[in-house]
């Protein structure tokens, strides 16, 4: 067990490194007291103590205000580890490698588009496949498939033409991690994944229709493109299949390796290697992959939107939807922090560059990273901007959404979903979910308050609202 954690700060609270036993680093929890109540009724703080004690963990394990229990890292967990030998967990990526989130911003208002907002949300659900399993219009080959594992969205833009040129400056990477070896990726997680491009899944994935409710900084939603009464489109999906397979085969490799590298660990579901070994490097080339994947299949979701858009919009005004960012919230990326060369675990969580960073697009980089908050839904998502102070507090990351307060099961036995769908539609928000067990699932009351997630981020000095989003539409599996 861990001891109490002790407040450090207004935002912060602490367990020292010592506290338990074999703890390379203190682990540090960025909450305000209410939420560090929510964030202790679960298993998340010993998960992040474990995290602490991973062989070339640097710095401090971070939790973020919506943090709750994950596999191995809680929901919400950020490390880095030391290169060149610090260890690779596949736990602190996540199954659902480079689950994401994708902002679309449109010229149309409220006004505009209110007459047929219920045809284009509907539209929309006719346009994507959601849920578990289901698959997508577009079954890739063998030759295909490989290339948008290895290539990401420069050969879905560029070849099979679904996107726009211009959209790559404003995706994470560029949409592509020049490290991804698709010969890495095994036979039964290409299966997985050979139809499902272009499909959202279930779960907590969705796709909202919003409009930008508040703007609370004008020069940084300026050049986000985004302004007062604005219809938007928030994606929110990863790798499916693909990447659950890939995380998969991964554990299981690195667990039998374990006693060969010298690891022990307080959780199997830690199992790591050593990201200099043979079992790190192929599984962070596949991992590379599967990131590709994920922004692949929201880059194809994008352009389905934007058809949805215009076959639907048209008589509104101009219906094109522009690209604000696409971000990953399950991804370990190789960076620079502090002159030292890392690799950073974030699951569930968002990268946050402040102003003047090198891999931010131009128009950007005067006011820092976009970066996205979903709520729940029936509640508002906020767009913030990243700050330069972030790379001391917490390696440059973000928190991801709202983070859970109640496990889907508890959520079930609290809310029934037509209840939820019927106080959804009461508000005006048009819902498409073909089951109501999912929808009582994610019932915004399963949810901490993202408000007081996304102040607790600003006072951190992590990232500064700039915007908040009202829903108008949901489309969820």
């Amino acid at each position: 067990m861990y001891p109490s954690p002790v407040q450090v700060s207004d935002n912060g609270y602490e367990i020292p490194k010592g506290a338990v036993p074999g703890m390379r680093v203190p682990a540090r929890v960025i909450a305000d007291q209410e939420l560090m109540v929510q964030i202790s009724r679960d298993q998340s703080l010993q998960q992040l103590v474990n995290v602490a004690t991973l062989p070339g963990v640097w710095g401090q394990a971070i939790g973020m205000p919506d943090m709750h229990e994950g596999y191995g890292f809680p929901v919400g967990g950020v490390a880095a580890t030391l290169m060149p030998d610090g260890v690779i967990s596949p736990g602190g990526i996540g199954f659902d490698i480079n689950c994401g989130v994708r902002l679309l911003a449109s010229r149309l208002t409220r006004a505009q588009v209110a007459d047929h907002l219920e045809t284009f949300v509907h539209e929309l659900s006719r346009s994507i496949p959601t849920g578990y399993g289901r698959h997508g219009r577009l079954e890739l080959s063998v030759e295909e498939l490989d290339r948008v594992l290895g290539e990401g969205c420069p050969y879905v833009i560029g070849t099979l033409g679904l996107g726009l040129p211009e959209d790559l400056e404003c995706i994470e990477a560029s949409g592509s991690l020049p490290a991804a070896d698709p010969s890495k990726v095994s036979l039964r997680a290409k299966q997985r994944g050979r139809d499902q491009l272009g499909t959202l899944g279930g779960g907590n994935h969705f796709l909202e229709v919003q409009e930008v409710e508040t703007i609370f900084d004008a020069q940084a939603a300026g050049a986000f493109g985004l302004f007062e009464g604005q219809m938007t489109v928030l994606i929110h999906t990863g790798s499916r299949g693909l990447g659950h397979q890939v995380c998969t085969d991964a554990v299981r490799t690195m667990d039998s390796s374990l006693g060969r590298f010298g690891i022990e660990l307080p959780d199997r579901q830690l199992a790591c290697a050593p990201l200099s070994s043979p079992e790190g490097r192929d599984y962070f080339a596949a991992m590379c992959a599967a990131a590709n994947f994920a922004w692949s299949n929201r880059q194809v979701l994008a352009h389905r939107a934007r058809m949805v858009a215009a076959r639907t919009l048209g008589d509104c005004g101009e219906p094109r939807l522009e690209l604000v960012y696409d971000v990953a919230h399950n991804i370990a990326k190789l960076e620079e922090h502090e002159g030292r060369r890392l690799c950073v675990h974030r699951k569930g969580a968002t990268r946050a560059f402040g102003p003047g960073n090198p891999e931010l697009p131009p128009r950007y980089r005067s006011v820092g990273q976009p970066v996205f908050v979903p709520g729940s839904m029936g509640t508002r998502s906020f767009v913030l901007a990243g700050l330069a102070g972030s790379e001391k507090v917490s390696f440059a990351s973000c928190c991801h959404g709202s983070g859970r307060a109640l496990s889907r099961h508890a959520a079930k036995r609290r809310v029934e979903g037509h209840i939820v769908r019927r106080e959804l539609e009461s508000q005006g928000i048009v819902v498409r979910c073909p089951s109501n067990a999912e929808l009582a699932e994610e019932a915004p009351m399963a949810y901490k308050d993202v408000e007081r997630v996304v102040d607790v981020v600003a006072r951190a000095g992590i990232a500064r609202k700039v915007a908040r989003l009202r829903p108008w539409g949901v489309l969820k599996g």
